[in-house]
């Protein structure tokens, strides 16, 4: 990579890890520094900080009050799901901070105190995030799940976490449709083993809920003679939150982050990958639910001290594909951060990004994109239409930031379409076969990560050690196995190309089911798309498409036979690629991510079991007819 600012960095961070991410510490507003930056003595739970004390909620909201900030702008949500229009709330650094002391208050007048979990069940309303800072403030451990996640899954959330307490609304807000809440919960919480005490219910007045008597407890009626509450210091190691991910058991698997590793980490990414200072307007267009919500809607942006922008609706139909420009401009937006998915939706609407003229996106500086595996013509496109770099970086739930990416706030790099970058200071990551060997350059295998893993890596799986080191570090030892292939490349650029179990051997050959769609989703007509790995009894598998078309285009058969050309040309016969067939959409989950595994159980006519996150049953089933037609 040469001798520039991250080569001199990235080295600093694998050979002293505790020199780096001691002065990394430095940034922080400690209650009590830490003399140990890294206990090694319990391997592989290696533990960051570990003397150290601190308050998260302080370090995001208090401090830069107590710094002469107040009157910047904390938060602002944008909710396009109300009526006609939008409705937009701004909140300075002082009004969320006394918001979330007085919220504290409330629910330490329930009982909750320091250690005890909460669950938080909400939409993307500012409440949503006045709730996860107030149980930082106590030192409580907030779980968020998912707005309108099925009542059974919550049930097994509410079994794993055993909370004292539930924060909820009343519903959540979809497009043409209003959701339900509180009956989810009060059946999850009758299909549940544990009983909270509490559940404090925020009414919205598209639906409004029903109270159990004695149990249910209005939020305005819960800050009804509430004291606010100061910080609680709270060791670095204790653990801030733990978010849910979907386990292959049926059993979620907890991740759990702590206090300190989390915020030196993400404090340290808001400058040197995302390139934000202080004072700029930082946008994900996330959901709290997820881990970019909790990682770049809550807690990176608020203790960088910049503005964070909480939007309430879609990328498209909230009223149009102008929705994000509009947000982009009304709100002055410096970076903004997105998955590809919801590029391509636009796209697929607004084929040559016409509606961005209307607005002016001036403000904006950078582009970055996660959560799916970015093509580079979704690449391309986005920069085309924005004219600003847009960066494709790496991460997932159990990293909490970004494993590899473009370092714009350390040293821009060339960007090379298909690649997340180089990798982020502090995660030595390297490609190893199934037998553990490390690979050469260019060639795909198992991405995995050196131990130990850098601040604000997951510490565990909550009550589940022993299933921890089973998932993520039994497989290589001495690493942690990301459960994503790929390779890096002579220059250093690392290449994810698909899950582990999405690679796919026909005949022998091993093929990256991502290096087929970059080139199905070059062509022009072809919206996004989805290729599986079917069984096959002579070749072991062969490659299936699933095609989706922009708006409008009528030469589905056409379009068909040239993609499967085009991969022909430009893979080789070696992919055996014949089969592709055109869709109406594609099913996802409610983050985004392309439900494969299922689509490859129902294409080898395997039994499945619905995804708890899917974000639409319908198009599962419209899809699983086409494909059984075939």
């Amino acid at each position: 990579m040469g001798d520039g600012a991250y080569q001199q960095v990235f080295d600093e961070a694998r050979t002293d890890p505790e020199g780096f991410w001691g002065k990394a510490a430095e940034a922080l507003a400690w209650f009590r520094k830490p003399e140990t930056v890294l206990d090694r003595s319990a391997a592989p739970f290696y533990r960051w900080f570990p003397d150290g004390s601190l308050n998260t909620c302080y370090e995001a909201l208090d401090r830069h009050v107590d710094d002469g900030h107040g009157d910047q702008l904390a938060l602002v949500h944008d909710s396009a799901m109300q009526g006609e229009g939008h409705q937009v709330l701004r909140k300075t650094y002082r009004e969320l901070r006394d918001e979330v002391a007085h919220f504290a208050g409330a629910l330490a007048k329930l009982g909750v105190t320091k250690g005890d979990r909460v669950i938080v069940y909400m939409p993307m309303v500012p409440e949503a995030v006045v709730a996860m800072l107030a149980c930082a403030r106590l030192g409580a451990v907030h779980s968020v799940v998912f707005g309108g996640f099925a009542a059974h899954e919550l049930a097994t959330r509410i079994d794993d976490a055993a909370p004292k307490l539930v924060v909820a609304a009343s519903c959540g807000l979809e497009p043409n449709r209003v959701v339900a809440y509180k009956p989810l919960l009060d059946q999850a919480l009758a299909e549940a083993t544990h009983q909270v005490e509490h559940c404090v219910v925020l009414q919205r007045p598209q639906a409004e809920a029903t109270l159990v008597e004695g149990r249910d407890v209005l939020w305005e009626d819960a800050l009804a003679g509430a004291e606010p509450h100061d910080c609680v210091p709270v060791a670095s190691t204790d653990p801030l939150y733990i978010l849910y991910t979907s386990g292959t058991t049926g059993q979620p698997k907890g991740v759990v982050r702590d206090h300190g590793g989390h915020a030196v980490a993400l404090r340290w990414s808001m400058k040197n990958v995302y390139g934000a200072e202080p004072g700029d307007v930082y946008w994900a267009a996330s959901d709290v639910g997820w881990v970019v919500g909790h990682s770049y809607i809550v807690y990176g942006p608020l203790l960088h001290r910049c503005t964070t922008v909480m939007y309430e609706g879609k990328p498209v139909g909230t009223p149009d594909a102008g929705a994000f420009w509009r947000v982009l401009q009304d709100h002055r937006v410096n970076v903004f951060f997105t998955a590809p998915t919801a590029f391509r939706a636009i796209k697929r609407v607004d084929p040559e990004g016409a509606m961005v003229k209307d607005y002016d996106t001036s403000s904006l500086r950078t582009l970055f994109l996660a959560g799916e595996r970015c093509d580079p013509d979704t690449l391309s496109w986005s920069g085309r239409i924005l004219g600003v770099p847009v960066v494709d970086h790496w991460w997932q739930t159990e990293t909490g930031w970004p494993i590899a990416a473009n370092l714009v706030g350390l040293e821009p790099m060339p960007v090379k379409p298909g690649s997340a970058t180089v990798p982020v200071p502090g995660w030595d990551m390297q490609v190893l076969d199934d037998e553990g060997t490390r690979q050469p350059h260019d060639v795909i295998g198992n991405l995995v990560a050196k131990l130990p893993l850098p601040p604000g890596a997951l510490l565990s799986l909550w009550n589940a050690d022993a299933r921890f080191v089973e998932t993520y570090l039994t497989r290589f030892e001495g690493y942690y196995a990301t459960s994503d292939a790929g390779y890096i490349d002579g220059d250093g650029y690392v290449h994810v190309m698909a899950r582990t179990d999405d690679v796919i051997n026909v005949a022998g050959h091993r093929l990256s089911t991502g290096a087929l769609e970059e080139v199905i989703a070059a062509h022009p007509d072809v919206a996004e798309c989805a290729v599986i790995g079917v069984h096959d009894e002579t070749k072991g598998q062969l490659p299936w498409g699933l095609l989706v078309l922009n708006q409008g285009c009528t030469r589905g058969d056409a379009v068909v036979k040239e993609a499967i050309a085009e991969v022909r040309a430009q893979v080789g016969p070696v992919a055996a690629f014949k089969h592709a067939v055109v869709v109406e959409k594609l099913p996802k989950t409610r983050s985004g991510k392309i439900l494969r595994g299922t689509l490859r159980k129902i294409a080898d006519g395997m039994p499945y079991k619905m995804p708890a996150t899917i974000e639409d049953e319908t198009v599962l089933h419209d899809v699983e007819r086409v494909i059984r037609a075939l």
